[in-house]
């Protein structure tokens, strides 16, 4: 079977009796709450990282905050799981959007009584850091029980777009909103939870939702388990590992370098939407790639362009190159992310579903809190050309150590859809 059919030519007749997605009024609530939530986040995201800077001066305890968030992300991240394949994953949604609304407006607070802390920075970063395996988890199993299985790739080719319109939206309002006070930001991500949250509110998917009553904590490495004995899902992982280690720290490296350049924070935050453009570029791109590349091939040459991407914003000056750069580097990414939905998640019940995502979300989640950290620490000392070459370096070895074994070159596509 080809990727043509794994990415949508298997939608055939069964699709054309179905209403378009346009009308599945669920999913498109489902849409426009993570849409919100994931623009509020995008916008904030640039504002942390300056709130922290202004507040120490250091580019370390920046970092650090990301450290914070990204741990708390990989701890939690298998017990979601459980908890999604035990109870009403509606439930776990709207609970994970009342934290973030609760942590991000406790930063509001602070913010309008001129008393925001490092240490109260650092709590909402792993309140943010807890909510994300749980809401982002429960989301996408529920897009599941509200879409066809014959509309799935569709649904996830227009949440790629959800992505990218968030970042192409987010990181310019972040900058212009922190120019306009050190709380509005956080405001605006505040109304944002609270926008997804009312959409969870809503949604009621026509099937129930609650799922393996006999999920337990003893169960809690399940998925971790049947990703690790299968050779090829083992070195895919740990490329998008590598991935983000690398690639998850390129905003405070950015934010950094255009600091030293005494870039504005509206100029900081144009360039970063480059991210969000190359998203957009990217979605509509994932049809052509699956059908042109096996998926291991994909997978390797997506990661191994990552490497000049990065060293180029190693020496690019002004935030309209480092935009440029980071466009081209987001270009492969829609891809890789229905890539990982293919080969994973719809090849397992939907009882052990949530355990799987989770397992795989906190596995590549790994490198974020490593690659965050020593950022901050290459930061404070070899500055934002030094770190960003390294980073470059460590991306670019990843792909060769990929690409010179078996396991991912051979991998076909999988002969089932959802």
């Amino acid at each position: 079977m080809t990727a043509s059919t794994i990415t949508g030519a298997h939608e055939g007749t069964a699709a054309t009796a179905l209403p378009p997605l346009r009308r599945n009024w669920r999913f498109q609530l489902l849409w426009i709450g993570s849409a919100s939530a994931l623009t509020g986040v995008t916008a904030a995201d640039v504002a942390y990282p300056l709130v922290i800077l202004a507040l120490t001066g250091s580019p370390a305890w920046a970092g650090l905050f990301g450290v914070f968030q990204a741990a708390a992300t990989v701890l939690f991240g298998l017990p979601a799981g459980v908890l999604l394949d035990r109870y009403d994953r509606r439930k776990v949604l709207i609970a994970a959007e009342t934290l973030r609304v609760t942590a991000t407006g406790s930063v509001v607070l602070a913010g309008a009584l001129g008393s925001l802390m490092l240490a109260h920075l650092l709590v909402v970063a792993v309140a943010l850091g807890a909510a994300q395996p749980l809401g982002g988890a429960a989301r996408m199993l529920l897009v599941r029980a509200v879409v066809p299985a014959e509309q799935l790739t569709a649904a996830l080719t227009q949440d790629e777009l959800r992505v990218g319109i968030a970042e192409l939206a987010g990181p310019p309002l972040g900058g212009f909103l922190y120019g306009l006070g050190r709380a509005v930001p956080f405001l605006f991500s505040t109304v944002g939870f609270a926008i997804s949250l009312v959409c969870a509110l809503i949604v009621r998917p026509q099937q129930p939702t609650a799922t393996d009553p006999a999920a337990s904590l003893r169960t809690v490495f399940d998925g971790v388990r049947t990703l690790w004995q299968a050779p090829t899902l083992r070195m895919a992982l740990l490329l998008v590992t590598a991935l983000n280690a690398c690639g998850a720290p390129l905003s405070l490296c950015v934010i950094y370098r255009l600091r030293e350049q005494s870039t504005p924070a509206w100029a900081i935050g144009a360039a970063l939407a480059g991210s969000a453009v190359g998203g957009l570029v990217g979605a509509a791109l994932v049809g052509f790639l699956h059908r042109r590349f096996r998926p291991g091939t994909l997978l390797i040459g997506i990661i191994a362009l990552e490497a000049p991407v990065i060293a180029g914003l190693a020496v690019a000056r002004g935030p309209w190159a480092t935009g440029a750069l980071l466009l081209a580097g987001m270009l492969g990414i829609p891809a890789l992310s229905v890539l990982l939905d293919v080969l994973i998640f719809r090849q397992v019940p939907d009882a052990q579903r949530g355990r799987t995502i989770s397992a795989t979300m906190t596995v590549i989640g790994l490198g974020i809190p490593l690659g965050t950290g020593v950022t901050g620490l290459l930061l404070q000392t070899l500055g934002g050309t030094g770190t960003l070459l390294v980073l470059a370096g460590g991306i670019a070895l990843a792909a060769l150590r990929a690409a010179v074994g078996p396991a991912l070159r051979g991998a076909t596509w999988p002969s089932t859809g959802e």
